[in-house]
Protein backbone atom coordinates (compact mmCIF):
# COMPACT_ATOMS: atom_id res chain seq x y z
CA UNK A 1 0.00 0.00 0.00
CA UNK A 2 1.19 3.51 -0.87
CA UNK A 3 0.81 6.54 1.42
CA UNK A 4 0.78 9.79 -0.59
CA UNK A 5 1.30 12.88 1.57
CA UNK A 6 -0.10 16.00 -0.10
CA UNK A 7 -1.97 13.74 -2.51
CA UNK A 8 -4.80 16.22 -3.08
CA UNK A 9 -2.40 18.87 -4.44
CA UNK A 10 -1.44 19.62 -8.04
CA UNK A 11 1.32 17.05 -8.63
CA UNK A 12 0.08 14.69 -5.91
CA UNK A 13 -3.40 14.29 -7.42
CA UNK A 14 -2.01 13.49 -10.88
CA UNK A 15 0.40 10.96 -9.35
CA UNK A 16 -2.40 9.27 -7.41
CA UNK A 17 -4.29 8.87 -10.71
CA UNK A 18 -1.28 7.15 -12.28
CA UNK A 19 -0.87 4.74 -9.35
CA UNK A 20 -4.60 3.91 -9.29
CA UNK A 21 -4.44 3.24 -13.04
CA UNK A 22 -1.75 0.67 -12.18
CA UNK A 23 -4.15 -0.96 -9.67
CA UNK A 24 -2.12 0.14 -6.63
CA UNK A 25 -3.80 0.73 -3.26
CA UNK A 26 -3.38 4.38 -2.26
CA UNK A 27 -4.06 6.40 0.89
CA UNK A 28 -3.95 10.19 0.67
CA UNK A 29 -2.92 12.27 3.69
CA UNK A 30 -3.50 16.00 3.12
CA UNK A 31 -4.30 18.96 5.39
CA UNK A 32 -6.02 20.78 2.47
CA UNK A 33 -4.03 23.96 3.15
CA UNK A 34 -3.22 24.43 -0.53
CA UNK A 35 -5.51 21.79 -2.07
CA UNK A 36 -9.18 20.82 -2.23
CA UNK A 37 -11.24 17.79 -1.23
CA UNK A 38 -12.93 18.08 -4.65
CA UNK A 39 -9.64 16.95 -6.19
CA UNK A 40 -10.04 13.60 -4.40
CA UNK A 41 -13.59 13.18 -5.71
CA UNK A 42 -12.39 13.94 -9.22
CA UNK A 43 -9.51 11.45 -8.93
CA UNK A 44 -12.19 8.84 -8.22
CA UNK A 45 -14.21 10.03 -11.22
CA UNK A 46 -11.20 9.78 -13.55
CA UNK A 47 -10.10 6.34 -12.37
CA UNK A 48 -13.43 4.78 -11.35
CA UNK A 49 -11.74 3.73 -8.08
CA UNK A 50 -12.27 4.78 -4.49
CA UNK A 51 -9.43 6.48 -2.63
CA UNK A 52 -8.81 6.36 1.12
CA UNK A 53 -8.50 9.98 2.24
CA UNK A 54 -7.33 11.20 5.65
CA UNK A 55 -7.42 14.90 6.49
CA UNK A 56 -4.37 15.55 8.60
CA UNK A 57 -0.91 17.04 8.89
CA UNK A 58 2.56 15.49 8.65
CA UNK A 59 3.47 17.37 11.85
CA UNK A 60 0.85 15.32 13.76
CA UNK A 61 2.93 12.41 15.11
CA UNK A 62 0.00 10.78 16.93
CA UNK A 63 -1.99 10.66 13.68
CA UNK A 64 0.99 9.33 11.69
CA UNK A 65 1.57 6.51 14.21
CA UNK A 66 -2.13 5.62 13.99
CA UNK A 67 -2.00 5.51 10.16
CA UNK A 68 1.09 3.29 10.08
CA UNK A 69 -0.45 0.98 12.70
CA UNK A 70 -3.79 0.74 10.87
CA UNK A 71 -2.57 0.28 7.28
CA UNK A 72 0.03 -2.02 5.76
CA UNK A 73 2.09 0.74 4.12
CA UNK A 74 5.14 -0.19 2.03
CA UNK A 75 6.25 3.19 0.71
CA UNK A 76 5.58 6.92 1.15
CA UNK A 77 5.37 9.30 -1.81
CA UNK A 78 6.07 12.60 -0.05
CA UNK A 79 4.60 15.74 -1.64
CA UNK A 80 3.27 17.49 1.48
CA UNK A 81 4.93 20.88 1.74
CA UNK A 82 4.44 24.59 1.28
CA UNK A 83 5.67 25.77 -2.11
CA UNK A 84 5.16 29.52 -2.69
CA UNK A 85 8.59 31.09 -3.13
CA UNK A 86 7.46 34.64 -2.28
CA UNK A 87 5.54 33.54 0.80
CA UNK A 88 8.57 31.57 2.01
CA UNK A 89 10.61 34.81 2.05
CA UNK A 90 8.05 36.56 4.27
CA UNK A 91 7.25 33.50 6.44
CA UNK A 92 10.49 31.50 6.72
CA UNK A 93 9.65 29.89 10.09
CA UNK A 94 6.31 28.67 8.73
CA UNK A 95 8.13 27.02 5.81
CA UNK A 96 10.89 25.41 7.86
CA UNK A 97 8.36 24.19 10.45
CA UNK A 98 6.08 22.64 7.86
CA UNK A 99 8.55 21.36 5.27
CA UNK A 100 11.62 20.40 7.32
CA UNK A 101 10.18 19.66 10.76
CA UNK A 102 7.14 17.96 9.20
CA UNK A 103 9.39 15.68 7.15
CA UNK A 104 11.44 14.79 10.26
CA UNK A 105 8.24 13.85 12.08
CA UNK A 106 7.13 11.72 9.11
CA UNK A 107 10.52 9.97 8.90
CA UNK A 108 10.50 9.19 12.62
CA UNK A 109 7.04 7.64 12.29
CA UNK A 110 8.17 5.64 9.24
CA UNK A 111 11.28 4.41 11.06
CA UNK A 112 9.23 3.29 14.05
CA UNK A 113 6.84 1.42 11.73
CA UNK A 114 9.68 -0.17 9.73
CA UNK A 115 8.62 1.57 6.48
CA UNK A 116 11.88 2.43 4.74
CA UNK A 117 10.97 3.48 1.20
CA UNK A 118 10.30 7.07 0.14
CA UNK A 119 9.96 9.05 -3.07
CA UNK A 120 10.63 12.70 -2.21
CA UNK A 121 9.33 15.67 -4.15
CA UNK A 122 12.41 17.87 -4.50
CA UNK A 123 13.11 20.75 -6.86
CA UNK A 124 15.60 22.11 -9.37
CA UNK A 125 15.87 25.14 -7.05
CA UNK A 126 18.53 23.15 -5.14
CA UNK A 127 20.94 23.92 -7.99
CA UNK A 128 20.69 27.67 -7.41
CA UNK A 129 22.08 29.55 -10.42
CA UNK A 130 23.94 26.78 -12.30
CA UNK A 131 27.17 27.68 -14.09
CA UNK A 132 26.63 25.11 -16.85
CA UNK A 133 23.49 24.19 -18.82
CA UNK A 134 21.95 21.63 -19.14
CA UNK A 135 21.84 20.74 -15.45
CA UNK A 136 22.89 17.19 -14.57
CA UNK A 137 22.56 15.44 -11.22
CA UNK A 138 26.32 16.05 -10.79
CA UNK A 139 25.89 19.82 -11.15
CA UNK A 140 27.11 21.38 -7.87
CA UNK A 141 24.26 22.30 -5.55
CA UNK A 142 23.98 26.05 -5.35
CA UNK A 143 22.72 28.43 -2.75
CA UNK A 144 18.91 28.45 -3.06
CA UNK A 145 17.72 32.05 -3.11
CA UNK A 146 14.70 31.53 -0.81
CA UNK A 147 13.56 29.49 2.23
CA UNK A 148 11.40 27.23 0.01
CA UNK A 149 14.47 26.11 -1.96
CA UNK A 150 16.54 25.89 1.23
CA UNK A 151 13.92 23.61 2.81
CA UNK A 152 14.12 21.22 -0.17
CA UNK A 153 17.92 21.15 0.05
CA UNK A 154 17.83 20.54 3.83
CA UNK A 155 15.43 17.62 3.38
CA UNK A 156 17.65 16.11 0.69
CA UNK A 157 20.61 16.26 3.11
CA UNK A 158 18.53 14.66 5.89
CA UNK A 159 17.49 11.79 3.59
CA UNK A 160 21.07 11.25 2.38
CA UNK A 161 22.30 11.12 5.99
CA UNK A 162 19.47 8.74 6.91
CA UNK A 163 20.55 6.27 4.25
CA UNK A 164 24.21 6.54 5.34
CA UNK A 165 23.14 5.63 8.87
CA UNK A 166 20.81 2.80 7.82
CA UNK A 167 21.43 1.10 4.46
CA UNK A 168 18.01 -0.59 4.48
CA UNK A 169 16.40 2.63 3.22
CA UNK A 170 15.43 3.10 -0.43
CA UNK A 171 14.98 6.80 -1.24
CA UNK A 172 14.37 8.64 -4.50
CA UNK A 173 15.07 12.38 -4.66
CA UNK A 174 13.17 13.70 -7.68
CA UNK A 175 14.34 17.15 -8.72
CA UNK A 176 11.49 18.64 -10.74
CA UNK A 177 11.94 21.44 -13.17
CA UNK A 178 8.69 23.39 -13.95
CA UNK A 179 5.50 21.30 -13.81
CA UNK A 180 2.61 22.65 -15.91
CA UNK A 181 -0.48 21.41 -17.76
CA UNK A 182 -3.31 19.30 -16.38
CA UNK A 183 -4.98 15.92 -16.78
CA UNK A 184 -6.45 15.53 -20.26
CA UNK A 185 -9.94 15.09 -18.76
CA UNK A 186 -9.88 18.68 -17.50
CA UNK A 187 -11.07 17.39 -14.11
CA UNK A 188 -7.88 18.07 -12.13
CA UNK A 189 -5.26 20.79 -12.58
CA UNK A 190 -3.37 23.56 -10.82
CA UNK A 191 -5.54 25.66 -8.52
CA UNK A 192 -3.26 28.04 -6.55
CA UNK A 193 -4.47 30.03 -3.55
CA UNK A 194 -4.71 33.76 -4.31
CA UNK A 195 -2.47 35.31 -6.98
CA UNK A 196 -0.51 32.53 -8.75
CA UNK A 197 3.26 32.38 -8.16
CA UNK A 198 3.98 30.40 -11.31
CA UNK A 199 3.90 31.53 -14.95
CA UNK A 200 1.34 29.20 -16.55
CA UNK A 201 -1.48 29.46 -13.97
CA UNK A 202 -0.98 33.24 -14.07
CA UNK A 203 -1.30 33.23 -17.87
CA UNK A 204 -4.39 30.99 -17.55
CA UNK A 205 -6.07 33.42 -15.16
CA UNK A 206 -5.33 36.33 -17.49
CA UNK A 207 -6.86 34.31 -20.35
CA UNK A 208 -10.17 33.78 -18.49
CA UNK A 209 -10.29 37.41 -17.36
CA UNK A 210 -9.61 36.79 -13.68
CA UNK A 211 -6.41 38.88 -13.88
CA UNK A 212 -5.83 41.92 -16.11
CA UNK A 213 -2.37 41.28 -17.49
CA UNK A 214 0.81 39.29 -16.99
CA UNK A 215 3.97 40.82 -15.53
CA UNK A 216 7.19 39.68 -17.19
CA UNK A 217 10.10 40.30 -14.84
CA UNK A 218 13.04 41.23 -17.04
CA UNK A 219 13.51 41.28 -20.82
CA UNK A 220 17.27 41.94 -20.73
CA UNK A 221 18.63 38.49 -19.86
CA UNK A 222 21.31 36.94 -22.09
CA UNK A 223 18.74 34.77 -23.90
CA UNK A 224 17.49 34.93 -27.53
CA UNK A 225 14.47 37.10 -26.70
CA UNK A 226 15.70 38.59 -23.39
CA UNK A 227 13.22 36.70 -21.18
CA UNK A 228 14.05 33.90 -18.76
CA UNK A 229 14.22 30.32 -20.06
CA UNK A 230 12.95 27.33 -18.07
CA UNK A 231 12.36 23.62 -18.61
CA UNK A 232 8.58 23.05 -18.46
CA UNK A 233 7.32 19.49 -17.95
CA UNK A 234 3.77 18.20 -18.30
CA UNK A 235 2.42 17.19 -14.88
CA UNK A 236 1.24 13.81 -16.23
CA UNK A 237 4.76 13.02 -17.49
CA UNK A 238 6.05 14.05 -14.07
CA UNK A 239 3.48 11.84 -12.31
CA UNK A 240 4.58 8.87 -14.42
CA UNK A 241 8.16 9.58 -13.35
CA UNK A 242 7.08 8.84 -9.75
CA UNK A 243 5.70 5.46 -10.83
CA UNK A 244 9.03 4.62 -12.50
CA UNK A 245 10.92 5.71 -9.35
CA UNK A 246 8.58 3.49 -7.28
CA UNK A 247 9.44 0.52 -9.54
CA UNK A 248 13.17 1.22 -9.16
CA UNK A 249 12.98 1.33 -5.36
CA UNK A 250 11.37 -2.12 -5.26
CA UNK A 251 14.65 -3.54 -6.58
CA UNK A 252 17.33 -1.25 -5.10
CA UNK A 253 18.36 0.15 -1.74
CA UNK A 254 20.15 3.50 -1.66
CA UNK A 255 19.51 7.22 -1.90
CA UNK A 256 19.12 8.09 -5.58
CA UNK A 257 18.76 11.42 -7.38
CA UNK A 258 17.05 12.07 -10.72
CA UNK A 259 16.21 15.20 -12.68
CA UNK A 260 12.70 15.20 -14.12
CA UNK A 261 12.25 17.65 -16.98
CA UNK A 262 12.09 17.60 -20.77
CA UNK A 263 15.70 18.57 -21.48
CA UNK A 264 14.47 21.59 -23.44
CA UNK A 265 14.07 25.21 -22.37
CA UNK A 266 11.35 27.68 -23.37
CA UNK A 267 11.40 31.43 -22.79
CA UNK A 268 8.54 33.32 -21.14
CA UNK A 269 7.56 34.79 -24.52
CA UNK A 270 7.58 31.34 -26.15
CA UNK A 271 5.27 30.01 -23.43
CA UNK A 272 2.90 32.96 -23.94
CA UNK A 273 2.85 32.33 -27.69
CA UNK A 274 2.12 28.61 -27.22
CA UNK A 275 -0.70 29.42 -24.77
CA UNK A 276 -2.21 31.97 -27.15
CA UNK A 277 -2.21 29.33 -29.90
CA UNK A 278 -3.85 26.76 -27.62
CA UNK A 279 -6.51 29.10 -26.23
CA UNK A 280 -7.15 31.47 -29.11
CA UNK A 281 -6.87 34.31 -26.58
CA UNK A 282 -4.44 37.22 -26.54
CA UNK A 283 -2.37 37.50 -23.34
CA UNK A 284 -1.60 41.16 -22.51
CA UNK A 285 1.66 41.60 -20.62
CA UNK A 286 3.86 44.31 -19.12
CA UNK A 287 7.62 44.25 -18.79
CA UNK A 288 8.79 44.86 -15.22
CA UNK A 289 12.28 44.99 -13.66
CA UNK A 290 14.02 41.73 -12.87
CA UNK A 291 13.20 40.10 -9.55
CA UNK A 292 16.08 39.43 -7.14
CA UNK A 293 17.05 35.76 -7.17
CA UNK A 294 15.68 35.00 -10.65
CA UNK A 295 18.14 33.31 -12.99
CA UNK A 296 18.47 33.69 -16.77
CA UNK A 297 18.10 30.08 -17.85
CA UNK A 298 17.82 26.54 -16.62
CA UNK A 299 16.93 23.25 -18.21
CA UNK A 300 17.63 19.64 -17.35
CA UNK A 301 19.76 16.83 -18.63
CA UNK A 302 17.39 13.89 -18.01
CA UNK A 303 19.56 11.14 -19.49
CA UNK A 304 20.12 9.54 -16.06
CA UNK A 305 16.36 9.09 -15.51
CA UNK A 306 16.01 7.83 -19.06
CA UNK A 307 18.74 5.21 -18.56
CA UNK A 308 18.01 4.09 -14.99
CA UNK A 309 14.24 4.56 -14.75
CA UNK A 310 13.36 3.94 -18.42
CA UNK A 311 11.41 7.19 -18.22
CA UNK A 312 11.29 10.30 -20.36
CA UNK A 313 8.81 13.12 -20.89
CA UNK A 314 6.53 12.59 -23.88
CA UNK A 315 4.35 15.72 -24.08
CA UNK A 316 5.52 18.91 -25.81
CA UNK A 317 4.88 22.57 -24.97
CA UNK A 318 1.78 22.72 -27.21
CA UNK A 319 0.17 19.80 -25.35
CA UNK A 320 1.12 21.36 -21.99
CA UNK A 321 -0.59 24.64 -22.88
CA UNK A 322 -3.63 22.94 -24.47
CA UNK A 323 -4.24 20.88 -21.31
CA UNK A 324 -3.63 23.88 -19.01
CA UNK A 325 -6.23 25.88 -20.97
CA UNK A 326 -8.69 22.96 -21.07
CA UNK A 327 -8.52 22.73 -17.26
CA UNK A 328 -8.79 26.47 -16.67
CA UNK A 329 -11.61 27.06 -19.18
CA UNK A 330 -13.64 24.16 -17.72
CA UNK A 331 -12.92 25.31 -14.16
CA UNK A 332 -12.70 29.14 -14.15
CA UNK A 333 -12.90 29.12 -10.33
CA UNK A 334 -10.69 26.09 -9.86
CA UNK A 335 -12.09 23.41 -7.57
CA UNK A 336 -14.42 25.79 -5.70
Amino acid sequence: MILVTGGAGFIGSHTVVEFLNRDKDVIILDNLYNSAINAVKRIEKITGKTVSFIKGDINDRVLLDKIFAQYSIDIVIHFAGLKAVGESVTKPLFYYQNNVSGTLTLLEAMQKAGVKQMVFSSSATVYGDPKHIPVTEQTPLGQPTNPYGQSKLMIEKILQDLYKADNEWSIALLRYFNPVGAHESGLIGEDPNGIPNNLVPYISQVAIGKLDSLSIYGDDYKTPDGTGIRDYIHVVDLAKGHCHAYDYLQKHTGCFTWNLGTGRGYSVLEVIKAFESASGRKIPYKIKPRRPGDIAKSWADCSKAQKELQWQAAKDIDQMMADAWHWQSKNPKGFS
